[in-house]
């Protein structure tokens, strides 16, 4: 085990390169696809690694030996080394806990501030007009709503001069809503708002916020998938710039959108916009805006890029094996540790 349990910590340093340059040559979809997933197998290889370390040190302690009914001496011979490593192991996962705490509350709190924010709408009553709040709210125009068809997301329009539009994830059991102020409205025409609503209903179509909730998390937990994060966030932003493109019939239309409210944004935005959330003005936009103008041309994959998917596929496996296998190792070792001679029973 003590081989085999260290190969999930050390693959992410070779397969997190390889997924950004893999992500590059596939469409947005299938690129966010393929990072999250990796992102979630490298970091789930991790924990099982960090916990099998701490578990075998832990085994070790007489009092659990003497629970589990284990043979001490010959545990200590067959791993004298595995107090110190379960030492640091157990500090690790105690570090990676409280990181993770911080992360979901930190998200959390900018949710809830966000909510509160917004005025209680008459969404779900449509006969009853809401209180007046201290954001100033207004019923979003008839042009805006006829966008929108009645199955899709709520739409919260803020009469405020700050431009900044984003999709806003609902609570659990709950749809998202679409948030867009007056002052974003007022930047773009008729058919750029289309194209912003569109992509904002397109996060929330497709739970972007929980592939970026998984990216914060990953990156968290491993050091060496942190640079996953950007070009995640990246290829959402592009996965439903397309899917507007889509929706309205024009790319031009739309990445003038993109281009218009990621410069209105930049003005004034939001105060109370989560940081963790996916909007139209987010990422590259420049980038962004002229992979909408030059689409990607249609073209089989190249030697390189069949190389580097099963260069990662490889990656991916070995990971996962690599954890089983120090899991069967350290459920053997707990066998033969109680069916040694010596063991007290």
């Amino acid at each position: 085990m003590m081989l085999s349990v260290w190969v999930p910590l050390l693959l992410p340093f070779l397969a997190a390169p390889l997924a950004r340059r893999l992500a590059e040559a596939l469409p947005p979809r299938a690129a966010a696809w393929m990072l999250a997933g990796s992102a979630a197998v490298l970091a789930g290889g991790t924990l099982c690694s960090l916990g099998l370390l701490a578990a075998a040190g832990l085994l070790q302690l007489p009092p659990v030996a003497t629970l589990g009914h284990l043979s001490l001496p010959w545990l200590t011979a067959a791993a004298p080394d595995a107090p110190f490593a379960a030492a640091l192991a157990a500090l690790a996962l105690l570090a990676l806990a409280a990181l993770g705490v911080r992360t979901a509350r930190r998200r959390v709190r900018e949710l809830r501030t966000a909510r509160a924010a917004l005025p209680v709408t008459a969404d779900r009553h449509p006969d009853v007009r809401p209180p007046r709040a201290s954001v100033r709210w207004m019923r979003p125009q008839a042009r805006l709503a006829a966008l929108l068809r009645p199955a899709d997301h709520p739409l919260t329009v803020l009469d405020d001069e700050c431009a900044d539009a984003f999709a806003l994830p609902g609570r659990l059991g709950e749809p998202g809503r679409i948030v867009v102020t007056s002052g974003m409205l007022r930047a773009l025409d008729g058919p750029e708002r289309a194209a912003l609503l569109a992509h904002e209903r397109a996060h929330l179509t497709a739970r972007h916020h929980v592939f970026l909730a998984l990216a914060e998390h990953a990156a968290d937990i491993h050091p060496a998938l942190r640079p996953l994060r950007a070009p995640l966030g990246y290829h959402l932003e592009r996965w439903a710039d397309e899917v507007a493109a889509a929706r309205v019939g024009d790319r031009a239309v739309t990445a003038r959108a993109v281009g218009r409210a990621a410069l209105a944004a930049s003005r004034s935005p939001w105060p109370a916009r989560p940081r963790l959330v996916a909007a139209a003005h987010s990422g590259p936009v420049p980038r962004r805006v002229a992979a909408l103008l030059r689409p990607r041309p249609a073209t089989s994959p190249g030697t390189w890029l069949r190389a580097a998917a099963v260069a990662l596929a490889a990656c991916l496996a070995l990971s996962t094996g690599a954890a089983l296998e120090a899991t069967a190792d350290l459920h053997h070792a707990v066998e033969a540790a109680q069916q040694s001679p010596d063991t007290q029973r």
